[in-house]
């Protein structure tokens, strides 16, 4: 496992995007295809914070025409021993991102690091490329999913999930249903570690990733969904995200949000 950041790509994403999509700032997004996003991260990593920054733009501006990117912080726990505990870290991310680099074929499991509907890893601070996987993952085939009736009693989330049935020539025969509950915002003053001193914003912070049921070839998935928070915040601080996924970290082949600001 190697703490080893990249220190490059965010001048020309800024350059690009600037370029590219102005004025996107001031108009609304269109609702377009889901593609989930993953940042692994961590405010222990130099490197970071430039990825944090670039996945609060992708959140917010929705530069992809045709997409509507799903972005989802996860924040991983090796660099916790470099003198700065990070506070939304989990060694239950950090398996995630094991699993990813396994089957994806990388080297080593590094900071910033995106994943792109399961199928594409890259340098999270890479904006031009994280553009490109976007809209390449736009076109694949999206199974439609719904979120409903979503509350809150007293520290238990509840909604209703519904996620049509894989399609017949689907390469998977079943895949799973995933709801991630996240932070809307988060902020931190890092007080020691390589970001000494820096103030760093995120968006999307994963605070849990469960399974909570199965799709198969022509039977969707039609349930009430209820998971324990781990923090005390209302439904205004929070964004629930449905996925489905290929077993042991494969594909994304659909997505839903509720909840963003």
């Amino acid at each position: 496992m190697t703490t080893t950041g990249w220190r490059f790509g965010l001048v020309g994403f800024l350059v690009y995007f600037a370029a590219g999509f102005a004025g996107a700032a001031d108009s609304a997004p269109s609702a377009g295809a889901p593609v989930l996003v993953e940042l692994f991260t961590s405010e222990g990593c130099s490197s970071c914070p430039p990825a944090d920054s670039l996945l609060g733009k992708l959140d917010r501006l929705q530069p992809v025409p045709g997409a509507q990117a799903i972005v989802l912080s996860e924040h991983v726990d090796y660099w916790n021993h470099d003198g700065w505990k990070d506070a939304y870290s989990s060694s239950f991310y950090t398996d995630r991102q094991k699993d990813y680099v396994s089957r994806l074929g990388a080297k080593e499991a590094y900071t910033p690091q995106m994943v792109v509907d399961g199928v594409a890893q890259l340098n999270g601070s890479n904006g031009p490329a994280v553009l490109a996987a976007v809209e390449k993952a736009r076109g694949d085939v999206k199974v439609p999913v719904r979120i409903s009736g979503v509350g809150l009693d007293g520290r238990t989330l509840k909604l209703h999930v519904v996620v049509d049935g894989l399609p017949e020539d689907s390469k998977a025969k079943k895949a799973d249903v995933v709801v991630a509950v996240a932070l809307n915002h988060a902020e931190s003053h890092v007080s020691a570690g390589e970001n000494k001193g820096k103030d760093i914003q995120h968006v999307a912070v994963a605070e849990s990733i469960t399974k909570v049921g199965r799709v198969e070839r022509g039977k969707k998935f039609d349930g009430d969904v209820t998971v324990k928070l781990k923090g005390t915040e209302g439904l205004g601080d929070l964004r629930v995200i449905a996925f489905v996924q290929a077993g042991d970290g494969g594909a994304v082949v659909g997505a839903a949000l509720a909840g963003k600001e």
